[in-house]
């Protein structure tokens, strides 16, 4: 069932959508989640097949940390808000989230170049393998048995998506593997600082987003400025306008709605709808990327993607564990009572039958 949420206006997107029922609203926020990142996911990868492109990912990275501020500012005028540039949350939390977010989303599409597009998306679904590896590194958490199994599986399924990518991959490299494993820690830091960011300091969404990849933005450009590639990725980016300007423009377009969207769903039915949804959609971005795209094929990819799901139903399980225990044994006490209820009813049928 969903999270109860409050009563107050329900923005998604400068639109107030409290007029609808709570189940509109969670499927409206839904669409938007699967829709964009559908098309998301899909641009990504067919950006990528551009020959050259993927020397000039961070210029691209730049680029979406750009429209990704415009559209923040954007968002702040249209609602109103008094003070544009006036923040809850320190700068400085800002600067550390900017450079966390530089490095996931940076790293992330820089793997696309050197991994198949599914196992970028397998990987990313086992980001909580390093969220466990600092809970207990920096926080001194302590995990069950049934967490370490779920992280163990989620192993298990990367090494057989890397091994199946190396054998059947004409163009596999494991430094692809490198990059998309720096983006998963990175990743993994980030939600914590997000989540600590809004429930702290009360910061918005818009906030949250515009100063970050702004700051981000910044970071990218004095990068590519050292290293002399700001220039030739403009050049590239000129020589090719429709498949870069004009892919990236519909990239960040649909990046931005799908996290305005996520972060609706967090704010109002909690994270595990989220985390559902977003599990969903990664699944059907597997399944095209394999029709749209022509890419080898083997039933090892099937299986590797089952024990990854069979990780992260582990890992709802460790979450959750007291209140589905609750519900089956309730609901095993119901059908006990029903039985007994049954043949007490068939004893009584018998006794008036004699």
């Amino acid at each position: 069932m969903l999270e109860s949420g409050t009563q107050d206006s329900r923005i998604l997107l400068c639109l107030d959508i409290s007029r609808l029922n709570r189940v509109s609203q969670f499927l409206l926020s839904t669409a938007l989640v699967l829709a964009s990142f559908l098309i998301y996911g899909y641009i990504l990868e067919m950006t990528f097949h551009l020959e050259g492109m993927k020397e000039y990912s961070w210029y691209f990275t730049m680029l979406e940390f750009l429209q990704f501020s415009i559209f923040g500012l954007g968002e702040r005028v249209v609602s109103h808000r008094c003070g544009l540039l006036k923040h809850k949350a320190p700068m400085s939390i800002y600067m550390l989230l900017a450079a966390l977010t530089v490095a996931t989303i940076g790293l992330s599409n820089m793997s696309v170049g050197y991994l198949n597009y599914p196992t970028q998306v397998i990987f990313k679904c086992c980001k909580l393998i390093p969220v466990l590896i600092g809970g207990i590194v920096i926080q001194g958490k302590k995990y069950g048995i049934i967490d370490f199994l779920a992280r163990f599986t989620m192993s298990v399924s990367l090494i057989l998506f890397t091994l199946t990518d190396s054998e059947i991959q004409p163009n596999f490299n494991i430094y692809g593997v490198v990059i998309i494993s720096g983006a998963l820690c990175a990743d993994a830091a980030v939600g914590n600082v997000t989540e600590k960011t809004l429930n702290d300091h009360k910061a918005t969404n818009s906030e949250l987003i515009l100063f970050s990849y702004s700051i981000g933005f910044v970071y990218i450009m004095f990068g590519l400025l050292l290293s002399a590639q700001l220039a030739p990725g403009f050049m590239f980016f000129q020589q090719h306008p429709l498949e870069t300007y004009g892919y990236g423009a519909v990239f960040a377009i649909t990046g931005y709605v799908g996290l305005n969207a996520i972060l609706f769903q967090i704010k109002h039915f909690g994270v595990l709808a989220a985390v559902t949804v977003t599990t969903f959609r990664k699944m059907l971005t597997i399944i095209l990327s394999f029709i749209l795209f022509s890419k080898p094929f083997t039933f090892r990819y099937i299986w590797s993607g089952l024990i990854v799901l069979g990780g992260m139903l582990l890992n709802f399980y460790s979450k959750k564990k007291d209140i589905i225990n609750n519900k089956f044994s309730a609901l095993y006490k119901q059908m006990c009572q029903k039985k007994e209820a049954a043949l007490l009813d068939q004893q009584n049928d018998s006794i008036d039958h004699i």
